[in-house]
C-alpha cells in the first residue's frame, strides 16, 4: 500500500473491505443498461431552479471572485442600522417641534420650576454646612410653636 493514497473517510474504507455478497441492499435494475426501462430523473429543487436564486448565486460568486463584500456588512444589518438612524432623526425632530410648540406660559413655568429647584439645592447645601447647634435650635423652635399652637386650640 502507498502512503500517498488515503481515503476521504472511514466509510469509504469500510465499503471497499466488504464483499458485494454480504450486501443486503439490492442494486436497482436501471444500472444494468436495459434500454426498455425508464430511468428515474433527479427531482429539481424549486428554490435552486428559480431565476432569482440563480442570479443571486451568480452575483455572490462574482463578488467573491472580485473580493467585494468581504468587509461590507450583510444587507439585513445595513437595513436595520438605516432604520435605527432614521428613527433617531425622527425622534430628534419631534422633540424640537414639541419645544417649538410650547406656549410662552409653559416656557415661563418651566423656567420658574428650574429656578425653584436650583434654590432648593442651594439651601440644602447651606444647611449641610451649618453647625449642628443651629439645626437643633431650628428644630426646637418648630416643636415649641407646634406645642404652643396646640395649647391655644
Amino acid at each position: 500500500k502507498q502512503l500517498s493514497f488515503l481515503p476521504a473517510s472511514m466509510y469509504t474504507e469500510i465499503q471497499r473491505e466488504q464483499p458485494d455478497g454480504g450486501n443486503i441492499l439490492t442494486h436497482p435494475d436501471y444500472i444494468d443498461g436495459n434500454p426498455d426501462l425508464i430511468k428515474p430523473k433527479k427531482l429539481l429543487n424549486p428554490v435552486k431552479a428559480s431565476k432569482s436564486h440563480q442570479e443571486l448565486h451568480r452575483e455572490l460568486l462574482m463578488n467573491h471572485k472580485r473580493g467585494l463584500g468581504m468587509e461590507s456588512k450583510p444587507e439585513l444589518q445595513r437595513v436595520l442600522e438605516h432604520r435605527r438612524r432614521n428613527q433617531l432623526i425622527r425622534q430628534k425632530k419631534e422633540e424640537e417641534e414639541a419645544k417649538k410648540l410650547q406656549s410662552p406660559f409653559e416656557k415661563e413655568l418651566l423656567k420658574r420650576h428650574q429656578r425653584l429647584d436650583q434654590l432648593e439645592k442651594e439651601q440644602e447645601k447651606q444647611e449641610d454646612h451649618a453647625p449642628e447647634f443651629i439645626k437643633v435650635k431650628e428644630n426646637l423652635r418648630r416643636t415649641s410653636t407646634v406645642t404652643g399652637d396646640e395649647k391655644a386650640a
